[in-house]
Formats: structure tokens, C-alpha cells, sequence
């Protein structure tokens, strides 16, 4: 994968041997808006490298959190680019985990979102009983609702309903808590994650609609953390001429870095396709590189 790099980033590490890691880590499998990049459609000049390089392509924004110590991990998001994200993860272990993850995490199943839990793979793949963590109205859509309901009956899946504020330990010591912030909920509530492991805390938040509107002020939640990796949708209002943006609202990403002048342990993550990070100008001012074995070590 190809996460795009902030310079400012503590504890993001470019993992070279990630197999060697005893403590738990998370590594990045993709960043990228829910169209991915490039975008359907789209023969702007922001995508057109990645649609002539398909080395420029990033994956829909997806986590994979890891504990070398019991060789369980668990998948943060089961994406549409979720065959060549399980690729990547076992090219970049070695193949000393499990191909299927020891539980998944939904944030949202928005009109926009829904597609990130891809339906497909468990069939495909045969599975048994995979834990599928999710808030109750999510879990219930799930539950309820073709064809995820299918994949239940079958025993493909097991949803695992989540309450938030309530930490789940999955190890003696990972614990994930997931939390709801206001975005569009057309189908369920939108969760956050906070994921504390080997003495780091990490703050994941793909989607929120602005940040004022949470009850929790971010800056105060990012300072509890030592990395956040937060929804970056959009540079600028103006970004998708042909769209009200009040239809989808995301926090802007100037809007986002203004209130974060003195913060540094931000990463953008969930880009979208015409997002000014894409822009070779923008690029080379605002990342350190691209690597795809990035991650967050907890040692």
C-alpha cells in the first residue's frame, strides 16, 4: 500500500522487518476516501499518475492492529480493496499471521460507507465465525439486512455488538473502546476508535461531519492520545464543483491543520479523490514519503 505520509507524525515508524516486532503494532493499509484513488470517473489531473502508475493507487482507508505475542490481529475497517489489503498484509509479515483477521471493526454504514464492509470475501473465503465488532444500530443493520444478514445465518460472521465508552480487551494488553461522533448516520451511528496498546494510545476517527459538532472538543482528544489519525476528506470547500458539500460534510482539511498548529501528532487519513495532497506541489510540502509496510509501534 501507498499511505500518504505526514512529516509531523510521532511514533510512525517505517517498519522494515515488521516479523522482528514483539510488542503490539498497527500498520496502515490504506487511506484513501471510500471512491479510492483513483477516483471512478475521474480523468482530472489529481488522478490522472495513479490511473497511468497503478503504484499511485491508494486502498480505501483501513487499520490492521497486531500482537506478535499471541499472533492474533484484527482488520479496522473490510474494504472494498480488502483482497489486495490481505495480500499486502501477509507480503509484509511474512505470513506469520493468520490470512483472516482475528476480528473486524465497523466505524459506519453510511450511504457512502456501507460498501467498506465488503460483503463478498467471507463467502469467497469459506469463513467460520468471524467477529464482527459493531455499535448496536450498525450491528443490527447488519443483522437484518441483506446481504450481511446471509453471512450471519451462514456462519460466516458473528456480530459482536459494541456499547460505546465500554473497552474490549481483546489481549492482556489491547484494548479497543470505541465511542460515537455526529456524522450523517443514515443507516446506523458512526464509532471512533480508541486503541490502546504497549503503552500507546491511538485515536482513529475516518469520519465525523465537523468537529464542533462533537461534544468531546478534538483537541483535547488528540491531546489524550500520542497519534491520531483523523478524517481528511476534503482540502477546501470548493473541491467537488458539481456537489453540495453541505451534502457531505467532512471537516476540512485547512480547517483541521488550523487548529492544529501546535499539535503534531496528526496523520490524514481518508482522502478523497480530488484532495490537494494527491497535487505533486502539495505532496513533496507535506509528507516525509510513502512506504507500504508504515505502522505504529508500541515499543
Amino acid at each position: 500500500m501507498l499511505p500518504m505520509q505526514s512529516a509531523r507524525l510521532l511514533f510512525v515508524f517505517l517498519i522494515a522487518s515488521l516479523p522482528c516486532y514483539t510488542q503490539p503494532f498497527i500498520q496502515i493499509l490504506g487511506v484513501a476516501q471510500d471512491g479510492g484513488y483513483p477516483h471512478i470517473g475521474c480523468e482530472k489531473s489529481c488522478c490522472e499518475p495513479a490511473w497511468k502508475d497503478t503504484s499511485k493507487k491508494q486502498w480505501v482507508v483501513s487499520l490492521a492492529l497486531v500482537d506478535p505475542a499471541s499472533q492474533q490481529w484484527w482488520l479496522f475497517e473490510a474494504t472494498p480493496d480488502i483482497k489486495e489489503q490481505l495480500h499486502a498484509f501477509q507480503q509484509s509479515t511474512r505470513g506469520v499471521y493468520p490470512y483472516l483477521p482475528t476480528g473486524i471493526f465497523c466505524n459506519t454504514c453510511t450511504h457512502g460507507a456501507l460498501h467498506r464492509f465488503n460483503a463478498a470475501w467471507p463467502r469467497s473465503l469459506g469463513s467460520k465465525e468471524v467477529p464482527v465488532y459493531a455499535l448496536p444500530r450498525f450491528e443490527k443493520y447488519l443483522r437484518t439486512n441483506g446481504p450481511w444478514s446471509q453471512l450471519v445465518a451462514l456462519n460466516n460472521i458473528e456480530l459482536k455488538q459494541l456499547q460505546q465508552e465500554q473497552p474490549v480487551l481483546l489481549t492482556n494488553t489491547i484494548q479497543v473502546t470505541a465511542f460515537t461522533v455526529p456524522h450523517r448516520d443514515e443507516f446506523s451511528e458512526t464509532a471512533g476508535f480508541r486503541i490502546s496498546f504497549g503503552g500507546k494510545k491511538v485515536l482513529f476517527i475516518p469520519d465525523i461531519d465537523k468537529w464542533e459538532k462533537w461534544s468531546v472538543k478534538i483537541e483535547d482528544a488528540v491531546q489524550a492520545a500520542d497519534v491520531a489519525l483523523l478524517d481528511a476528506t476534503f482540502l477546501t470547500a470548493t473541491e467537488l464543483p458539481n456537489r453540495d458539500i453541505q451534502e457531505i460534510p467532512h471537516p476540512l482539511v485547512v480547517e483541521t491543520m488550523a487548529r492544529f498548529n501546535a499539535k503534531p501528532e496528526l496523520k490524514k487519513t481518508h482522502l478523497v479523490y480530488t484532495l490537494q495532497p494527491h497535487q505533486p506541489s502539495y505532496v513533496e510540502q507535506n509528507r516525509a514519503g510513502k512506504n507500504p509496510h508504515a505502522g505504529i509501534s508500541g515499543s
